[in-house]
């Protein structure tokens, strides 16, 4: 099955190669059975580091008052939001908006005040900052463009899409991207729930690999 499935992302990367003005996307579908996400236990929250990263640079804020986490996050080229920007924020469609271009990060104790201020418009998104708690901050700066979050949210349907790549990355790189997210997908849900998988690039028919 490994060999085939390389096989599959290969001629799917040639097949479409150099088709789009722009650099496509390669997103995974999985399909999950047996599994009732309506439950709290059953529903998906899992960070899954890729060994190869998305081929994108992923733009990080982090929410910090304490000036070593602020300097530690400024030196890794982060954007720094304190809390007398918050309600600056808040009051600001444009910057609400920014937000969800970027992965957040935030000092613990802010937490309170960042619920308050903007919970209304990043919950409803699953864009909460994650609390950076036992963590060094540069290390986690540096992985976010190595990270993709999965969640389960709307109606919970037994789905999961998410990218993993981007088209001029080699096919080896994509297959052992694919093999991550399946791999901690069945972590949770169990490898036999593991219904059915595909790959697709942003504009092409998605290919069955599973």
């Amino acid at each position: 099955m490994e060999e085939e499935q390389k096989k599959k992302i290969e001629e799917l990367l040639k097949s479409n190669k150099g088709k789009r003005k722009f650099l496509q996307s390669v997103e995974i579908s999985v399909n999950i059975k047996n599994v009732d996400f309506t439950k709290n236990a059953n529903r998906l929250n899992l960070e899954i580091k890729l060994p190869n990263g998305t081929g994108k640079t992923t733009k990080t804020a982090v929410f910090a008052n304490d000036p070593s986490m602020v300097s530690e996050a400024k030196n890794n080229g982060a954007m720094i939001i304190g809390s007398s920007d918050l309600t600056g924020i808040a009051e600001d469609k444009v910057k609400l908006n920014d937000l969800l271009n970027y992965n957040l990060l935030a000092q613990p104790s802010m937490m309170p005040e960042i619920a308050k201020a903007l919970g209304q418009f990043l919950g409803p998104k699953n864009k909460m900052p994650r609390p950076l708690i036992g963590v060094n901050v540069g290390e986690i700066i540096k992985g976010s463009s190595n990270s993709i979050f999965i969640k389960s949210k709307g109606k919970y349907l037994p789905t999961v899409n998410c990218l993993i790549g981007k088209e001029d990355m080699e096919p080896k790189k994509i297959d052992e991207n694919v093999d991550a997210v399946i791999d901690n997908l069945a972590k949770k849900v169990g490898r036999q729930n593991i219904k059915s998988v595909y790959v697709k690039l942003t504009m092409s028919s998605p290919v069955k690999l599973l």
